[in-house]
């Protein structure tokens, strides 16, 4: 009997660890953000007036919209925008399993008995966070002017 218990005190133990891991797995996924992000800080140290538009391009990517001036001249435009959704949740109870066994005559007879308690509760938060960047070229394609706009709300 000890022995079976052992073996089914072993087996959910090996369930919560894969749990746990699967977990854990997940949430590294969702929250891999290994790429290049475009900040407000990337543009204050790497955006210079004079620069070519090929390494604005290396800085910033591709832009989201390309128009042109009154006087014909490129401007470029970058809208980003990033959305955080956080849930926590916290649940508390009680949770019983009485496993017995005795043994009647030749053959054993056991029993299990069990009784739960759960409680969840939980909050979520979502906020938004904007950047549009807009950067002016001359007629030679160099920067002649940009201007950034953050916003978080």
């Amino acid at each position: 009997m000890k022995r079976l218990v052992m073996m089914s005190l072993f087996i959910v133990l090996t369930f919560m660890m894969f749990g746990c891991v699967s977990a854990s797995k997940h949430r590294q996924d969702v929250t891999d953000d290994t790429g290049e992000k475009v900040t407000v800080g990337t543009v204050q140290r790497e955006i210079k007036v004079g620069m070519s538009s090929a390494e604005v391009i290396e800085v910033l990517g591709s832009p989201n919209m390309v128009s042109t001036d009154s006087e014909r001249r490129e401007v470029w435009v970058w809208d980003k925008i990033s959305t955080t959704n956080v849930y926590s949740t916290s649940s508390g109870g009680v949770s019983a399993l009485i496993l017995g066994g005795a043994g009647v005559g030749s053959g054993i007879a056991g029993g299990g008995v069990g009784g739960s308690y759960n409680s969840n509760t939980g909050a979520s938060s979502t906020s938004q966070r904007t950047l549009t960047i807009i950067v002016k070229f001359d007629k030679e394609s160099k920067v002649r002017d940009f201007a950034y706009r953050q916003t978080s709300f």
